[in-house]
């Protein structure tokens, strides 16, 4: 039997790969398919056919940050600036309610109008609403991420991007390593669900660090994990570079998937970017998530991470009708539950 289709029974069968492992299986192209096939089996046993929504409120572009990556670094003059107030992103998610959500996601850049006081107003508002809540707002310190547990925030989600600490603090200027792996330990400690992830297709990202990034999701017991292509922004430094693969995307998540058996991973909207039928593809590679947008208007385009992204230009309603329909034509059902991980 060929060497890779061994490694990936492994992964199925006990769920561990080394690292030296992933590697062959992440260098290999011959037995995708296989892989991708194994990791849908392996989130049908352990997850099952339902997804999971998840309203995306994206409630303001402003970022203190500068990554090179991110089309809303501070440094680029092009973006139309935006924050919602604290009572229009509490309405997004009343109206989102009524379009069958049972969970939101608070995306914003890291903005610093949004004090400790604030984001707790909109969490135990939300709350109300019997749904669950997970923050996505960057970096903070234990006080701040404790203060937004005790108002209600059931997830939190921080991506380490990359754990090759060098490529790390060379793509995002002035951050540190270490500070985004204490944010993670902190919210694991205070009893969030954790969600990270990876960009696939960074400049002199290598296959060795990709390995290193499922291992280390393993290692920090991470609730959830979002794995997206790399997808170049002609207002950032890096525009002139080639962007990940869909396909590499895929084979990292569904290792992803085999490794870390009951975790929440999203069929990311970039994967979709590079390929219109590309979220659906994820459902079948191991990802049992998607975050519609629930945010109105000229927003959903001024939240511009990366270029083509899609559904700028539809509803709410539009977006949930959309994704449901595209469910339900591969056999897999819409979750009504508010989609905690089941360990």
């Amino acid at each position: 039997m060929d060497k890779i289709i061994e490694l990936i029974n492994k992964a199925e069968k006990i769920n561990e790969l080394s690292k030296e492992e992933i590697i062959l299986i992440l260098q290999s192209s011959e037995f995708d398919q296989e892989l991708l096939n194994a990791a849908d089996r392996a989130r049908k046993k352990f997850v099952g056919d339902e997804v999971h929504l998840r309203g995306l409120i994206e409630f303001s572009n402003i970022c203190k940050r500068n990554c090179l990556y991110c089309g809303l670094r501070a440094s680029n003059k092009n973006v139309d600036r935006y924050r919602l107030q604290p009572d229009e992103i509490i309405e997004l998610a009343r109206k989102g309610v009524s379009y069958g959500y049972k969970t939101f996601v608070l995306q914003s850049g890291e903005d610093e109008f949004y004090t400790i006081d604030k984001i707790k107003y909109i969490v135990e508002k939300i709350k109300e609403f019997d749904v669950a809540v997970t923050l996505s707002i960057g970096e903070k310190s234990f006080e701040e991420y404790k203060a937004y547990k005790e108002s209600g925030a059931d997830r939190f989600l921080i991506r380490i991007e990359t754990t090759d600490k060098d490529l790390y603090e060379a793509m995002d200027p002035g951050m540190s390593h270490e500070e985004r792996k204490r944010c993670l330990s902190d919210l694991k400690a205070l009893g969030y669900e954790v969600g990270s992830g990876c960009l696939v297709g960074l400049p002199n990202q290598t296959i060795e660090s990709l390995a290193e990034d499922i291992l280390f999701f393993k290692e920090i017991g991470a609730d959830m994990i979002g794995i997206g292509p790399f997808i170049p922004n002609g207002d950032t430094p890096l525009k002139d570079e080639k962007g990940g693969d869909l396909n590499l995307s895929l084979k990292v998540m569904a290792i992803t998937r085999l490794l870390l058996k009951d975790i929440n991973i999203p069929a990311t909207t970039a994967m979709e970017t590079l390929n219109p039928n590309g979220r659906i593809m994820a459902l079948q590679s191991g990802a049992n998530v998607v975050m519609p947008n629930v945010t109105e208007g000229e927003y959903r385009k001024m939240y511009a991470l990366y270029p083509g992204k899609i559904c700028v230009n539809d509803t709410p309603a539009h977006c949930r009708g959309c994704i449901t329909g595209k469910i339900q034509r591969i056999g897999r059902t819409v979750s009504n539950t508010k989609g905690f991980r089941r360990k």
